[in-house]
């Protein structure tokens, strides 16, 4: 199995993410799942994984989520307005052979790496990724 991310450029966990699994000589799969959206058996799937709900996966920082009604929303409902709008899911997830997990704070990936970083690893606001 290979080590996939979920992954939003725009995102600086995300890109922290994505430095900490590159600096264990790791390439991952790269989803862009902005671009590419989300189908509702995967979310289904990824959360189950993860030992998420939808409601836990929900992103409700800079969304319109509250205004939508979600955080008190179904499930169902939630699911239904990630794969309408990919924003809505918190990222990034990654899944490695290791396990799946919302890894936010960007820390969270480390349990999921077969070998540990090649580091100091910095979060892009200078503080370190292992503590």
């Amino acid at each position: 199995m290979t080590t996939v991310i979920h992954h939003n450029p725009a995102c600086g966990t995300s890109r922290n993410v994505l430095a900490a699994i590159r600096a264990t000589g790791t390439e991952p799969v790269i989803i862009e799942y902005l671009q590419t959206g989300w189908t509702r058996p995967q979310l289904i799937a990824l959360f189950a994984a993860a030992g998420l709900s939808p409601r836990d996966a929900l992103r409700t920082h800079k969304t319109d989520a509250a205004a939508r009604g979600l955080p008190d929303a179904s499930d169902e409902e939630i699911l239904d307005a990630m794969v309408a709008d990919p924003v809505l899911v918190n990222r990034p997830i990654v899944c490695t052979p290791r396990g799946v997990a919302l890894c936010r704070p960007s820390e969270t990936v480390l349990p999921l790496l077969e070998n540990p970083p090649d580091g100091p690893l910095l979060k892009e606001d200078g503080s370190p990724l292992f503590g």
